[in-house]
């Protein structure tokens, strides 16, 4: 029986199998998933719309994994997105790298990414790649 944070277990089998630069994406319920993460392992997570957020696996995550680097889509307007905020407060401050939404959905199709998780969030721009660190 588990006793981390994290309890779901494909979510945990496959971060069992993630080495130091492979990537996580964590995306909100409104990014095409199934056509733009390539032969990444998918995972639908979304129950309902706003479950789980974004920032509550993020969190979770956290707990199993290292994060050397965090990626975000920019809206492209110069505008921050709130959920930015919340994303390098969960990262103790990490400097979140931002790319445009073409640039990000190609970062997402490398083969690198290794897991997708599709979350129930409703804000838009709440799509986050990480790269795993060195434990």
């Amino acid at each position: 029986m588990l006793t981390g944070d994290c309890i779901h277990p494909e979510l945990m089998r496959v971060l069992s199998l993630l080495g130091h630069g492979d990537r996580i994406l964590i995306a909100d319920g409104n990014y095409p998933l199934a056509s733009k993460t390539g032969d990444a392992e998918k995972v639908w997570l979304g129950l309902r719309p706003g479950q789980p957020a974004v920032t509550d696996v993020l969190e979770t995550l956290l707990h199993v994994i290292r994060v050397e680097q965090a990626e975000v889509m920019s809206p492209g307007d110069d505008s921050t997105p709130e959920i930015f905020g919340e994303f390098q407060k969960l990262l103790d401050g990490m400097e979140l790298t931002k790319l445009g939404r073409f640039e990000f959905y190609d970062a997402c199709g490398e083969k690198t990414l290794r897991l997708a998780i599709s979350t129930g969030e409703k804000r838009t721009f709440a799509n986050i790649l990480l790269t795993v660190g060195v434990a």
